[in-house]
């Protein structure tokens, strides 16, 4: 029943476009995605009936994309992107499509403030574990699509990356085998503390996550404290690199969500969209995954986390399914994703702290 659902929200969906009033970003895939998985499907088209009404209309194409390395980052090229993302999945298997694009896409890991690479996660793992279907299919296509005409890059982040996107090719090699939990070990989990410690803020706060970002280039110490993560040197250390990552950034948000509460949430479910792919990807593309996800962590951080925390607030997280349910009947689309993404993290680690940041995000949002 879930399946059907699913893509039936799927299809009233994609007859709107990824964004709305300018450039926000198109919740509502990820949302109802996040919402059937966990068992909340019989209120995602009343939850769709009032989300609709805001979603522009399906973005009209100019022309084909021939020169796609032209054509990336230009948001006028929405509607081409889409089309060529439809056509591409109907000539062959998603999975081979995502190799060839995946490492095109990743350096601009920052498009639609993080939600290009949220959204395939959540496309991902709905082909993952469900079924092959056509509403899914299109689904990964409306995320890809939307990440290459948003595609932005996160200043310095491109040293981390061992490939140029202009010269990406698809890479050869198989598709890993679902690794499951990779639990850090406590070296793992202090080197990521240390490296979140670390990292500076920049002093004018004003604007958008695009402005903000392009802030950045003027902070001395931004690439050190980029740096101070180095990616991971096997397919594994990877996996627990991106545990760690998830798992901290969450315990984070307890120190800093007050701040800014919708836009820290994007330090835990970039990465962990990252974390959902991962399984779909050759393994040589897992370090190099990690290191961007690393990088759109330490941004949203960097441009929108006080320069001192608070307390962590006194939140009773409980049982995971209550934890989501609270979240579900919330409703909003960051407070449910939010939810989603800590219960991952909880599932990998097992520190049922980490399940408090979704309950904070409902008392904040």
């Amino acid at each position: 029943m879930g399946d059907e659902i699913l893509d039936e929200a799927y299809r009233r969906l994609h007859r709107t476009g990824p964004e709305y009033e300018g450039w926000l970003s198109n919740h509502g895939p990820m949302a109802v995605e996040a919402l059937v998985r966990h068992g909340h499907g019989g209120g995602v088209h009343r939850w769709l009936d009032a989300y609709l009404g805001r979603l522009d209309e399906l973005p009209r194409g100019l022309r084909p994309v021939d020169d796609w390395r032209e054509a990336l980052g230009d948001p006028k090229r929405a509607g081409d992107w889409l089309a060529h993302f439809d056509r591409e999945l109907g000539r062959r298997p998603w999975r081979k499509v995502l190799a060839t694009w995946w490492p095109r896409l990743l350096p601009g890991i920052a498009a639609g403030a993080t939600h290009g690479v949220i959204r395939v996660g959540h496309a991902v793992r709905a082909l993952r574990e469900g079924q092959e279907t056509p509403e899914r299919l299109t689904e990964l296509g409306h995320a890809l699509g939307y990440w290459a005409a948003r595609w932005q890059p996160v200043p310095g982040a491109e040293r981390l990356l061992p490939f140029d996107p202009s010269r990406a090719t698809p890479p050869g090699g198989h598709t890993a085998p679902d690794a499951g939990p990779a639990d850090p070990d406590r070296n793992e989990d202090a080197r990521v503390t240390a490296a979140l410690a670390g990292l500076p803020r920049i002093a004018d706060r004003s604007g958008g996550i695009r402005e903000r970002l392009g802030r950045l280039v003027g902070v001395p110490e931004w690439e050190t404290a980029l740096g101070a993560l180095p990616p991971a040197p096997t397919a594994a250390g990877a996996a627990r690199a991106l545990v760690a990552i998830t798992h901290r950034a969450g315990l984070d948000y307890l120190r800093y969500g007050h701040a800014q509460p919708v836009m820290l949430v994007h330090a835990v479910t970039a990465p962990t969209a990252v974390g959902r792919t991962l399984p779909a990807l050759p393994p040589e593309l897992w370090a190099p995954s990690v290191a961007a996800a690393w990088a759109a962590t330490a941004a949203v951080i960097s441009v929108y986390a006080p320069t001192r925390g608070a307390a962590p607030p006194t939140v009773t997280g409980g049982d995971p399914a209550e934890v989501f349910a609270r979240a579900a009947r919330h409703g909003d689309a960051h407070v449910v994703k939010l939810a989603d993404a800590v219960l991952d993290a909880y599932g990998a680690t097992g520190d049922a702290r980490v399940l408090d940041a979704a309950g904070y995000a409902a008392q904040l949002v």
